[in-house]
């Protein structure tokens, strides 16, 4: 629906404009998943002179998944490395980006996509009943729109992780949690982010075709 599709936008998009409220901070939330490659001959070590060398060909070993958090006004982010995408997988981040992340907020709105994990649900698989109502009552889920996953920032920032950090083999989880926890250092260090300039007005104008015709 034309309604639902533009409702989840603006929604979003007025989140992005407004300024940092330390108490109620946004965090983009997004995953993605990682296959693992191992080589088939042992690599040759670079020597004085001489590039590192590698077979052109690799043994598959496996997926590991991996979280990004990212706060684009505080110029934050976390990654977490895990073994599969799931609903536990998801309730435990959404514990630690209240628990240890965001411990003083008194909400944390959240902007992600519509996966099915994706939901205040997963936390009652994850947890006991209180447990669970705890961690939901610190959390506001903004859902982007159908198809227009592009409004979370987190996939933008996923992207940048992808070329400047996974263009590469990668073996094993803790490889990968590796060299996830360097990047995120360098990224942190710099307060990297994401400016966003699009807003409701560009909506307006730019997507007038999205927006649904009023019944008369």
């Amino acid at each position: 629906m034309t309604g639902e599709f533009v409702a989840r936008l603006e929604d979003v998009l007025e989140l992005y404009a407004e300024p940092l409220d330390e108490a109620r901070p946004v965090v983009c939330m997004d995953e993605l998943s990682k296959e693992l490659h191992g080589p088939v001959a042992e690599p040759i070590p670079a020597e004085p002179g001489q590039p590192a060398k590698e077979d052109y060909e690799y043994k598959r070993k496996g997926t590991a998944n991996l979280f990004v958090l990212l706060c684009p006004l505080l110029g934050w982010r976390h990654l977490e490395v895990t073994a599969k995408r799931g609903y536990l997988q998801f309730a435990q981040v959404m514990k630690t980006l209240v628990d240890d992340h965001f411990p003083k907020a008194e909400k944390i709105r959240v902007v992600l996509d519509n996966l099915n994990t994706h939901s205040p649900s997963s936390l009652y698989e994850a947890f006991e009943p209180s447990e669970a109502r705890r961690i939901a009552s610190k959390l506001e889920f903004h859902y982007t729109p159908k198809h227009g996953s592009w409004l979370n920032m987190a996939e933008i920032e996923l992207s940048i992780l992808v070329s400047q950090c996974l263009k590469k083999r990668i073996p094993d989880m803790y490889r990968l949690g590796g060299e996830a926890s360097a990047w995120e250092t360098i990224r942190n260090a710099q307060k990297a982010s994401v400016h966003w300039h699009f807003g409701v007005a560009d909506a307006r104008v730019k997507l007038q075709r999205l927006y649904p015709k009023i019944q008369s």
